[in-house]
């Protein structure tokens, strides 16, 4: 499984250089060919390192629409940007192709990406783009994989391409940079972004690997650090983090349940699951999450956040208190009410309480 954890980490950089080539198509097209692209990069790899009949990968785009008349063009990009990023490979100590990837096999490797789940055997989950708006908007947003096996996610991977090495950064869109930089010269501890998180479980270590641009070329030292949750438990001084959108999450549910329990700090509204990552690096303590009637959490907008905070010894549940289920399919099927996730069991405790009280009142 160590092995296993060091090949996941290695690829991430492979498909994140991918999100920074793909940043010149039109909106629509960037974020289709993104999805395809990154799960034909991803799928590759695991069977290069596995072989193909081993991989099965959950993911929200399959491979029909890219075989309908009228998608050559899509296809076409989708294809170049693959064999591109896999050209780069070997700067992330992986081997490419031996030769440029034909359609076919870029198709081939996409149809991998067709599990729906369960609760036996092994297979990975994919989110290629998560924070879909945070993508378009060159702020937070990250690419999430984590594999498992029997229903328990094993290993979690966030790539968070823009994501600085300091908290307060997270309050401000990047674009900021450019206008704060020309007041105050930015140092490498202050702006530089990019970070892969990663963790095993069971392990009881999470790890961050910063992304580092070195003569505008994209390397990968070997410069892995732990990290783990904040100790704050007092709610005055935590800070909570929730969906940028209203249509994700109540904002006025979870403002109630911030007062309610004494938290004193603007939450911080932050895109994609960098939320996740933001609580187990220890720049926030609380995540909460309490979607409209008829929502149904996917299983790839959790599973890889929810075993790096565990082992870098933060809280997630439901708000019932009970571990989130990944054995059911592509949904969070049984998920009671909302995602809670905390730095630690008294805070989680207090915001468990605090749902209980409040729920029944809530619109939701």
């Amino acid at each position: 499984m160590i092995e296993l954890a060091n090949r996941k980490v290695l690829l991430t950089p492979v498909y994140m250089e991918g999100c920074l080539r793909l940043r010149k198509l039109c909106v629509k097209e960037k974020i289709s060919a993104f999805d395809w692209s990154v799960q034909a990069i991803i799928s590759w790899i695991l069977s290069k390192s596995f072989g193909s009949k081993n991989v099965s990968i959950v993911a929200e785009e399959d491979v029909q629409t890219l075989s309908k008349p009228g998608a050559d063009r899509l296809l076409k990009v989708v294809v170049e940007t693959v064999n591109e990023c896999l050209c780069e490979a070997y700067r992330f100590g992986l081997e490419g192709p031996e030769s440029t990837l034909c359609t076919s096999e870029v198709l081939e490797a996409i149809s991998r990406c067709n599990s729906s789940g369960g609760s036996t055997g092994r297979f990975w989950t994919l989110d290629p783009v998560d924070g879909t708006l945070g993508f378009i908007r060159g702020d937070q947003y990250a690419v999430a994989l984590a594999l498992i096996e029997d229903g328990e996610v094993v290993l979690g991977v966030l790539g968070c391409p823009n994501y600085p090495m300091r908290k307060e950064w997270l309050c401000y869109h990047p674009r900021y940079h450019s206008i704060i930089s020309k007041l105050s010269p930015t140092t490498s501890e202050s702006w530089d972004k990019g970070c892969v998180i990663y963790a095993q479980k069971g392990s009881g270590e999470a790890w961050m690997q910063p992304l580092i641009h070195v003569n505008k070329k994209l390397v990968w030292p070997n410069s892995a650090i732990p990290i783990q949750v904040s100790s704050i438990d007092d709610p005055a001084l935590a800070t909570f983090c929730e969906p940028v959108e209203k249509a994700n999450s109540s904002h006025s549910f979870t403002a109630g349940l911030a007062h309610s329990v004494g938290l004193r700090n603007q939450p911080l509204r932050v895109y994609s699951m960098v939320k996740y990552a933001a609580i187990a690096r220890g720049d926030a303590e609380i995540f909460m999450k309490f979607a409209r009637a008829g929502y149904k959490e996917k299983i790839w907008d959790h599973a890889a956040g929810v075993v790096i905070i565990q082992e870098a010894g933060g809280v997630v549940t439901d708000a019932r208190g009970c571990p989130l289920n990944f054995s059911k399919g592509m949904y969070l099927e049984g998920l009671d009410r909302g995602v809670i996730a905390c730095a630690g069991a008294n805070l989680h405790d207090k915001i468990i309480s605090a749902v209980d009280a409040s729920w029944n009142s809530s619109c939701l």
